[in-house]
């Protein structure tokens, strides 16, 4: 069995998440600061060794009107990064009202509101994946 990675990739901050092996579920896995340099490719890179990662999705933020803004931009610059690192496809999810979705949830497992930006941007990625998961799922019917 294998797994699937997510990333929200933020200009400070990369949420990571990560399915179970039947990838059916999401759950956050960590989050990594967004320095210049390989650190975080190399991070991510060993992630999907020791995970068997089949497979990355990244969030991709478009704005509500579906228009590609600056940070679609620096998404996709990070993302040429990192596909030199791992050799595994990696795929874009829309990732529209993903924030409110996580921060939602962080609410109801009784998180406090902004106590934890990193723990919203792990919680972002996994409803990212969830998203993802759902999708192929429902298209292999």
């Amino acid at each position: 069995m294998s797994r699937v990675l997510a990333l929200d990739v933020g200009d400070v901050r990369i949420g990571l998440a990560i399915s179970d092996e039947l990838e059916i579920l999401a759950r956050p896995l960590e989050v990594l600061k967004r320095v210049p340099g390989p650190a975080s490719f190399r991070r991510i890179a060993a992630i999907v060794a020791q995970e068997g990662i089949h497979c990355i999705v990244v969030g991709l933020p478009v704005r509500e009107d579906g228009a590609h803004g600056k940070q679609v931009a620096s998404t996709e610059a990070y993302v040429r990064g990192l596909a030199s690192h791992v050799d595994v496809p990696i795929v874009f999810w829309d990732e529209r009202n993903t924030t409110g979705e996580a921060r939602a949830l962080l609410r109801v497992g009784g998180h406090q509101e902004g106590r934890s930006a990193v723990g919203l941007d792990a919680a972002a990625a996994a409803v990212i994946l969830q998203d993802y998961l759902n999708d192929q799922r429902e298209g292999s019917r």
